[in-house]
Order: C-alpha cells, then sequence, then structure tokens
C-alpha cells in the first residue's frame, strides 16, 4: 500500500468543534483507496514545519487546518532535500486556500474529492525564502488575520475577522516610506498597505483579481496609498463589485520578483493568515515554479493554464 501522512492541526479555527470521530472514518477512507494512514497531532504554533521537515518518505501528506496550517506544511517541505507531495482540507475560519480549490464544508467528502483529484505544479512565492502559499502583505488590516483571537473565532468564525477588521478600520492608518523594483522598473512612495498573492480568492473575497492562473509564472502585486476611512470603504466596496486594478490609489503588478526597501523597519508580514516577524528593512519576493501538489479536479480548468 502507498504511505499517507494526515497531519492534524486541533487548534486552527475550527479545529476544536469538530469531533475526534471524524478522523478514524478518514483513516477508513484512505484505506478504501489504498494508503496506509499516520495520524500526527500538531501541538503548537511552528509544529508542523517541523514534522514536514523530519517525515520520512511517504507517498503523500495531507494536512488539515487552516491557511496557516498549509503554510507551515509547504515550509517544512521546503527544508528537505527531498520534497513530499503535499495536499490540504481545509478546517480553519476563512479557509481561502480550499474554497478556491473547490472544497466544500464536509471533511469527508473533501478527502474523497481529494483522493479522486490529480497532481498539479503551482507556482509557490517566496518573501526572503521564506514559502506562502496564496497570500502575503504588511500594513493596514494586515494584522487581523493574526491578532484575532482564537476563542473569538471558535465563536464567531469569519464574523470574528469582520470585528476585528472595523475595529483596524478605525484606527488611525499609517502611510509606510518604501522605494521598490519591480520589471526593472524603480519606484518610490507613501503606501498604507501591500498585498502580493498567487489566488484568486482572499480574505474571503472571491475573485479578488480576474484571470490568476496557478502556474502563469507570476505573482499579483498590489500597492494601496489610501489613507482616508471614506476612500478605504470605498476600496473594499470594489472588491466585491468591480475591477480593485483600476481603482485610484492602488497600483498594481503582475511580476515573479519584487524587491521592497522600507526607510524604518516595518511591523510584522502577514503569511498566508499568520504573522511573519522578520527583523529587516528589506525584503525580496521571488517564485518557485513547478511545485507538486496534489487537489480536487473541480477547479483546475479555472486555475491553471491550458496545455
Amino acid at each position: 500500500m502507498k504511505k499517507c501522512t494526515l497531519i492534524y492541526n486541533p487548534n486552527s479555527g475550527g479545529g476544536k468543534k469538530l469531533k475526534s470521530s471524524f478522523l478514524s472514518e478518514a483513516v477508513d477512507v484512505l484505506m478504501d483507496y489504498g494508503y496506509e494512514p499516520e495520524v500526527i497531532f500538531s501541538k503548537h504554533r511552528g509544529h508542523i514545519i517541523d514534522i514536514v521537515s523530519h517525515l520520512d518518505k511517504v507517498d503523500l501528506v495531507i494536512t488539515l487546518g487552516g491557511d496557516g496550517t498549509f503554510n507551515e506544511a509547504m515550509r517544512g517541505n521546503f527544508a528537505r532535500s527531498h520534497r513530499l507531495l503535499l495536499a490540504h482540507i481545509p478546517i480553519g475560519t476563512t479557509n481561502d486556500i480550499g474554497a478556491m480549490f473547490g472544497y466544500g464544508k464536509d471533511i469527508i467528502s473533501n478527502l474523497k474529492l481529494l483522493l479522486e483529484g490529480e497532481v498539479k505544479k503551482i507556482d509557490i512565492c517566496l518573501v526572503n525564502n521564506k514559502p506562502f502559499v496564496y497570500v502575503a502583505g504588511f500594513g493596514k488590516f494586515m494584522n487581523v488575520p493574526y491578532e484575532t483571537s482564537h476563542e473569538l473565532k471558535e465563536k464567531l468564525g469569519y464574523l470574528a475577522y469582520l470585528i476585528e477588521g472595523v475595529k483596524e478600520f478605525c484606527n488611525q492608518t499609517k502611510l509606510y516610506e518604501l522605494t521598490y523594483t519591480i520589471d526593472g522598473e524603480k519606484y518610490y512612495g507613501l503606501y498604507s498597505f501591500l498585498i502580493i498573492s498567487n489566488a484568486n480568492r482572499i480574505a474571503g473575497i472571491n475573485n479578488f483579481y480576474n484571470d490568476v492562473k496557478l502556474d502563469d509564472g507570476k505573482f499579483e502585486v498590489l500597492f494601496c496609498n489610501l489613507t482616508r476611512k471614506k476612500d478605504i470603504l470605498k476600496t473594499l466596496y470594489y472588491l466585491r463589485t468591480n475591477d480593485i486594478t483600476k481603482v485610484p490609489g492602488i497600483y498594481f503588478h503582475r511580476a515573479n520578483n519584487l524587491k521592497i526597501k522600507f526607510h524604518k523597519k516595518v511591523s510584522s508580514w502577514c503569511i498566508d493568515g499568520e504573522e511573519l516577524e522578520d527583523d529587516t528593512k528589506e525584503y525580496q519576493i521571488t517564485m518557485e515554479k513547478g511545485v507538486e501538489i496534489m487537489m480536487p479536479s473541480k477547479n483546475v480548468d479555472i486555475l491553471f493554464e491550458k496545455k
């Protein structure tokens, strides 16, 4: 039989609400599909990085958790000399990655979708050589995902993020002085936030950008210099109704290499919904192509270029 390691994060946004019986059912499903499964529980933040980086050779590693759970698995995989095939099933709060891949809400149904899916090669972005699966950024609202308490997420789900987002909206908006170089062109300015992504769903918003492909060798970059509350509200409205790249105060690029130099050190970045602490003023965002993952077939035609 093929070997599969199932890594469960009970501390993810939805993890503590689950009955433990689903794991035994998941093991039965894996065996029905020809896998010999091993179940590992993560115990603390960063534990999955260590688990994946030290795993013996297996045919498939499946993470059960939020977007940050899959990020840890990817970071652990990048630390290996010989990478493993990764897959992810969402049980977090926002589950941007899971929704983008076409998963529903039932874990066992999602597991079957995955095992009947396919292996795809995707682009993975890196911030100062630290990989992220779908989104990274800094500035206004970027602190909300990792500063929203686990207790609030367990009680309210996605609404917890909205509450914290309103609090952040009411706070004064800071501007960050920086210089960035992209596609050989250098830019200077004061910006309130930055989003770098390789995804068509961000912060629970579907089709955040038009026509995003996970294997086109490009990531999407959005700088914003808005500070007035009415302008920020207008931008949030555009996120759900129009093309965000056409909004005044928004600067959009598609690229495969980006260098950012801050004039002062910034607060922590958000990377796949978790805090990334990096004590520097300079950041380089690069991309590695052809990273294999297993995923459902449901949205493959939408997310990948036609060969």
